[in-house]
């Protein structure tokens, strides 16, 4: 990794805040190295990378999950590749779950607020 740029320099090229580099790093999902004073220095190539993690997290995947993905990244091959693909169509199917559950809470919560209007219509006639 040639090493020349860095933090807040990256992070301005890349979109995101210092605090989301520091934590992308305490995840596993980006490295540095550090300069004789204890800096984080990257290289050019880290700015796609912290791009691509950007969209990853906008996904709704978890930090967690992304680490799982990166080896597809890092090293692509046909077996990456196929345990991406995996992992992305499990969480789909996890986001799925999650979004049928909200429309039945929404639904519950319709049920509420009609039951509440009924009600007000009935105290507004005493």
């Amino acid at each position: 990794m040639t090493v020349s740029i860095r933090i807040g320099e990256i992070a301005a090229r890349a979109g995101v805040s210092v605090r989301s580099l520091r934590y992308y790093e305490e995840q596993g999902l980006l490295t540095s190295l550090r300069s004789p004073r204890g800096h984080r220095r990257y290289s050019e190539n880290q700015v796609e990378r912290i791009v691509l993690i950007q969209r990853l997290f906008a996904a709704g995947l978890s930090s967690r999950t992304i680490v799982d993905l990166l080896p597809c990244v890092d090293s692509p091959s046909e077996d990456t590749s196929e345990a991406a693909l995996e992992r992305m169509r499990h969480e789909r199917d996890r986001l799925d779950r999650h979004i049928e559950d909200l429309v039945h809470t929404r639904g519950v919560l319709d049920e509420l607020i009609a039951a509440n209007r009924a009600h007000r219509t009935v105290l507004a006639r005493t």
